[in-house]
């Protein structure tokens, strides 16, 4: 089965799976007032320990799913992909990048999925926010392909 979107082999139901998923997300970030940069800057400055509580719900739901789910499936049942750890090397663009998303979290109280969620909630000027992820995920793009190119170019000259 191949459909758009590089999707083979995957359930009909995958996809809009993702976007309920993606609301569900939207309306808990809404709903406890995450989407609001102020709450996180209020818990980034010691003031509101409120997102310790969202984050700590968060990371037990995820945490028994990632116990759970394997032991009662024996695959994906939206995909039939195995389970199993996805670990990745971490090089330094990825602290690098890091290093940089945690600033500019840390500064803004903004991060990209509390930043559309907050569009949700009626906070227009969060759009400026959403442009300059945009801005800063292309400048990330090219720099990284620049540095591919670079990469491949001096492994060719050995």
């Amino acid at each position: 089965m191949s459909t758009a979107g590089g999707n083979e082999g995957r359930h009909p139901l995958f996809m809009p799976l993702i976007l309920v998923g993606g609301v569900i997300f939207g309306f808990g970030l809404g709903y406890s007032h995450m989407a609001r940069p102020e709450v996180v800057l209020d818990f980034l400055q010691f003031e509101d320990f409120g997102l310790l509580f969202v984050m700590f719900g968060g990371a037990a739901v995820t945490g028994l799913a990632y116990v759970v789910v394997p032991r009662l499936f024996d695959r994906a049942p939206l995909t039939g992909d195995g389970f199993g750890r996805r670990l990745k090397s971490f090089d330094r663009n990825v602290l690098i990048g890091g290093g940089i998303f945690g600033v500019g979290w840390g500064l803004s109280g903004i991060c990209p999925g509390a930043g559309y969620a907050s569009l949700g909630v009626g906070n227009l000027p969060i759009l400026w926010a959403i442009g300059g992820m945009f801005i800063g995920a292309y400048a990330q793009g090219v720099w990284r392909s620049r540095t591919a190119q670079s990469d491949a170019a001096a492994a060719s000259a050995d």
